[in-house]
């Protein structure tokens, strides 16, 4: 320990690392990054702390000495010269003479804000995010001049083994907390940057959507009329309807049948079992051939049309219940007790199983080479697999679980009791994509085409989910929810639940009849109010009548599924997984 401390910084390297000479335009992050570099030679011992201590949302450090707004320490370099130490003014001085911005806080009336309102308070973020930056700043360099005082040698002569040992260690504490800060900032000015760019887009958005509302209003009134029923169309103005989802569900298109679908999870698909699906309006069972590989058959035997999984398996064949027809997971008949073997053969699915999920490729088109992905993240360990038959088209159940603002509204007896109802909900998403995160709610959300949701929750108290986010949360829970088109009023859902704690859980008698009693519970809040929509739907009424700004991944969702179904070459969002 000795030699490692003698071998750091002396008042020799210190009045070089003070005598760097930086440009006046370098930014408080770039400025993080320049001295976290020189600020390791002296937190070896400090590093192992650094990254277990729990994050802080506090006031500027205690070491700042002033008051008001222009708060913080002026920065001091120490030199060694022949008339002892002195103290210096460090050049660096004048990047942290920069105003509290708390003070100048947007004051907004009212419980909504409008675009321009939203796009300043975002640019506030990014003001109060650079000024804390520097404040941070300023703690390094001032735990940077104790560390230097105690280990500089003048200084050492005069100070016991003990004193040392007890300033040593309240400094690796406060290293490590710097450290901290200087993470959160930088995440600070990151969840800022994203906020700020999604504010820019909504004010481009509404001004062109304002001027396109001009310009049309413009080319289809007369002048001898625009004047007197301009009130009334101001007042009875509609809403742009992007999607129009109304009247009786149309069959599925054949293109929207060219994608491996999850149909089932592997544990359910024992050797000398069944499972029958409807997928597409179409009857079929899956079955275990001799070699163990799954298979996906018409579920109507080619002599009587009696279904066959009211039947058995045999050593890798379907037996008919009936006359005892047996099939392969071909679909060829292999077997006709009491008659002459006839040349019989029923139509079967591509079938695979990948990643604990039984797929089928219900199109026409030749399968993709490729499966999606639906593996929890790393660290999570499967807890649930759960299989729902619900009464509701599966595009209005993708829509539901794409929509998270509902919430605090649908589940206030399960997940969301307790949730405060935000002034603002927004979901954030790069420019073209199906993924993203919710804000203020720790949840990260994904679209994966052509019928999954995946999503990863920070689990917090109840109540107190505002201001989180995925990333400042301990505990996880990874969900699952595959959507299959069963019909047009019916959707077979997959459900698997992962978490990233309490692993034993996964041991104990009878919990996943626990696990399944909380999914229902849940999914029953949203059902009751999804099949109203489709009562309303068939009759007519527009579901995504009039969308808003948290909408915006069910719109994409739709606007990806018409794209689907037009026939398009180049999908929307494609680069998506």
């Amino acid at each position: 320990m000795g030699g490692l401390l003698r071998s750091r910084a002396t008042p020799a390297s210190y009045q070089q690392f003070s005598q760097i000479k930086f440009p006046h335009f370098l930014s408080p992050l770039s400025l993080l990054l320049v001295l976290r570099v020189s600020f390791n030679a002296m937190s070896t011992v400090a590093t192992a702390a650094a990254l277990s201590l729990p994050i802080s949302l506090c006031r500027p450090s205690k070491i700042n000495t002033k008051k008001g707004g222009r708060g913080g320490l002026r920065v001091v370099a120490i030199f060694e010269g022949e008339e002892g130490l002195v103290e210096k003014k460090n050049a660096w001085s004048t990047l942290f003479e920069v105003e509290h911005p708390r003070p100048r806080v947007p004051q907004c009336k009212g419980r909504f804000l409008d675009a321009n309102q939203a796009l300043e308070v975002a640019r506030f973020d990014i003001q109060y995010c650079d000024w804390r930056a520097r404040q941070d700043v300023l703690t390094i360099m001032h735990l940077h001049d104790k560390v230097v005082e105690v280990l500089n040698p003048l200084a050492r002569d005069y100070k016991s083994i003990g004193t040392m040992k007890k300033e040593l260690a309240e400094l690796q504490e406060q290293l490590a907390q710097a450290h901290k800060q200087v993470h959160i900032s930088e995440a600070r000015v990151s969840t800022a940057l994203d906020k700020l760019a999604y504010m820019e887009a909504l004010v481009n958005d509404r001004i062109i959507q304002e001027r396109n509302t001009t310009e049309s209003e413009r080319s289809s009134s007369s002048p001898s009329t625009s004047s007197s029923a301009s009130p009334d169309r101001v007042k009875n103005r509609m809403p742009p309807k992007s999607l129009n989802v109304s009247g009786p569900v149309q069959p599925y298109h054949p293109f929207l049948k060219n994608f491996w679908y999850p149909v089932a999870f592997s544990n359910d698909l024992k050797d000398d079992t069944m499972v029958p699906i409807d997928c597409f309006e179409e009857p079929w069972v899956m079955f275990r051939g001799k070699d163990g590989k799954p298979g996906c058959v018409q579920n109507t035997c080619a002599h009587r049309a009696c279904p066959l999984h009211l039947g058995s398996v045999n050593e890798g064949r379907i037996q008919c219940p009936y006359h005892g027809w047996e099939y392969t997971t071909d679909g060829k008949c292999v077997k006709m007790p009491s008659t002459r073997l006839l040349n019989v053969k029923l139509r079967s699915l591509p079938c695979l199983e990948h990643e604990g999920f039984i797929w089928i490729w219900p199109g026409n088109d030749p399968p993709a080479e490729t499966l999606p992905s639906l593996t929890p993240p790393p660290g999570f360990v499967i807890h649930a697999e759960i299989v729902m038959e619900l009464p509701v088209e599966h595009g209005l159940l993708l829509d539901n679980l794409l929509d998270l603002a509902h919430a605090p509204f649908t589940h206030t007896s399960t997940f969301a009791k307790g949730w405060s109802v935000p002034s603002l909900v927004k979901f954030l998403t790069p420019a073209s994509g199906l993924q993203g995160y919710w804000d203020p709610y720790p949840i990260d959300m994904e679209f994966r085409p052509p019928c999954m949701v995946l999503s990863t929750i920070g689990i917090s108290k109840p109540g107190q989910l505002e201001g989180q986010n995925t990333q400042q949360c301990a505990t996880h829970l990874h969900q699952l929810h595959v959507c299959l088109p069963s019909s047009r009023q019916k959707t077979r859902l997959l459900y698997r639940m992962s978490l990233d704690f309490a692993p034993l859980l996964k041991h104990i008698p009878f919990m996943n009849l626990l696990w399944r009693y909380f999914a229902e519970k849940v999914l029953n809040e949203d059902l009751r109010l999804v099949i109203g929509q489709q009562d309303r739907m068939i009759n007519g009424a527009n579901v995504w009548n009039w969308p808003v700004a948290y909408d915006k991944l069910g719109v994409r969702y739709r606007l990806w599924r018409n794209a689907v179904e037009s026939g398009s070459k180049k999908l929307p969002f494609s680069h998506s997984k």
